[in-house]
């Protein structure tokens, strides 16, 4: 691949600037610039007028982000056409790395597959309905699994790493920088929170937006690492959307059966769906063999994702080469 030209590291810091600050901004800023976009007492963020206006203006972001990327790439980095959009990690569209990547991520979630499996039966209510399609025809559906993971990696990977690689910042620091600004861009959900929930304690709404904080920069430090790796966008959204759909693993607690009248499984996930996800195991307890099993299925998964996690994301079209190929 043909690598950008350095740019003058006098120019570094406005580059980090650029990307760093005025994408993140691009990104947020606009929630509260409209009133169809902006949270009330009376009006959250899972409002389907409010989820399909800030859709249009994450859209428009990632366009202006995407193309502004672009334009440092070609003018100032010098790249051809083709490894700008490699860089970008539009091409190739590699289906062996994205299902290598997606593999990757199943292990670390082996517990929590388990337990959707054989607890959930999540085959059972697929075949019950039109579950997906029903999911995803829904606002917040299509926010949680498809606008939010597609823009999200396009301004947070793409459009951050690209402009990190031109500006020749180290490896690491890529992986586990830009993903701060990551868990930066949902700080706002601490106002939001606040905003709907007026009778809610500081403390809880400030711990609820550092765990927050916390579990969106690790996925980011996760995403980037793929991103870099493999190059491939596609595979960064994917794993997203899968992400979101599974929600957090369990990492306490007995099993439990989930009552027939919930909700579908794939209908509550979602990182922001705090009330739907809680909703899930309030059923009969089930065996302890159950829990042992879950447990002993994440551990052995937390394992192999640690042994295999170089092997599988290794690939002919990484973007930067790391010091080391092993931890």
């Amino acid at each position: 691949m043909f690598l950008p030209t350095p740019i003058p590291s006098r120019h570094v810091v406005a580059v980090n600037f650029l990307a760093w600050t005025l994408f993140t901004s691009l990104y947020v800023l606009p929630f509260y610039t409209s009133k169809t976009t902006r949270p009330s007492p009376t009006l959250n963020r899972d409002a389907p007028s409010v989820i399909r206006a800030r859709i249009q203006t994450v859209t428009l972001a990632c366009v202006v982000a995407t193309a502004a990327s672009l334009y440092l790439l070609l003018v100032t980095g010098h790249v051809e056409p083709i490894s700008a959009l490699h860089i970008l990690g539009w091409w190739p569209a590699t289906p062996v790395d994205i299902l290598r990547s997606l593999a990757l991520t199943f292990l670390l979630y082996l517990g929590p597959l388990f337990e959707a499996v054989f607890v959930d039966r999540i085959f059972s209510q697929l075949r019950r309905g039109n579950v997906v399609v029903e999911t995803l025809s829904s606002w917040q559906g299509y926010r949680n699994y498809v606008a939010g993971p597609i823009t999200e990696e396009v301004l947070f990977r793409s459009v951050l790493i690209a402009v990190n690689i031109l500006a020749k910042i180290s490896p690491s620091r890529i992986v586990f920088l830009t993903p701060l600004y990551f868990g930066i861009a949902h700080i706002h959900h601490f106002y939001e929170f606040t905003l709907t929930h007026p009778h809610t304690s500081l403390l809880p709404a400030v711990l609820r937006s550092v765990f927050q904080f916390t579990y969106t920069t690790l996925f980011g430090w996760y995403a980037a690492f793929i991103y870099v790796r493999t190059g491939s966008l596609y595979a960064c959204i994917i794993i997203h959307a899968f992400c979101n759909s599974m929600g957090l693993p369990r990492f306490w607690g007995r099993l439990k059966a989930t009552e027939e009248h919930l909700p579908p499984l794939v209908a509550m996930r979602g990182k922001d769906d705090e009330d739907a996800i809680q909703a899930r195991g309030r059923g009969p307890a089930l065996g302890v063999q159950w829990t042992v099993a879950y447990y002993l299925l994440l551990v052995a998964g937390a394992y192999a994702f640690s042994t295999q996690l170089w092997f599988l994301t290794g690939s002919s079209q990484e973007l930067v080469k790391f010091g080391s190929k092993k931890p």
